[in-house]
């Protein structure tokens, strides 16, 4: 997302926006976090199967990543196991958290914000970094 300038007509359609934005971020997260329980039991089943495959077979699991390509700043796994799968949700899930826990303090911070009654004539200049106001410029317009 980076960073943004916005500009808003009151104090409280700063707090809507900052209250909707942490409301997607729930649910997304609400959404990760139920298939990485799904991904989480698949990658388990899946492990117990290989284990019990090569101890059959008297050989010692390949801890090497055959599939794994490097092009540039991109990795790419070719023949995604369900332990790649969990691996990427679980740091979009961190992401998640991270994010949602900036968003919680943004809006803690913006308390006061519900006092300023509506004053005509001034906009709110916004830097937000990820959806999270960073600083507020009042422009009297």
């Amino acid at each position: 997302m980076g960073i943004q300038l916005k500009e808003y007509d009151s104090a409280a359609e700063i707090s809507d926006n900052l209250d909707g934005e942490i409301s997607r971020v729930k649910s997304k997260l609400g959404d990760y976090l139920r298939r990485l329980d799904d991904i989480r039991a698949l990658a388990e089943r899946s492990k117990k199967i290989r284990d019990m495959v090569f101890k059959l077979a008297g050989k010692k699991a390949d801890q090497e990543n055959l599939g794994e390509l490097n092009i540039g700043d991109l990795n790419v796994i070719l023949d995604a196991s369900p332990f790649h799968e969990l691996t990427a949700i679980e740091k979009v899930v961190r992401s998640q958290q991270d994010r949602l826990s900036l968003l919680q303090k943004a809006r803690e911070s913006l308390d006061w914000l519900d006092e300023i009654e509506e004053t005509e004539g001034i906009k709110y200049l916004v830097v937000e970094r990820d959806g999270a106001p960073e600083r507020i410029l009042l422009k009297i317009s």
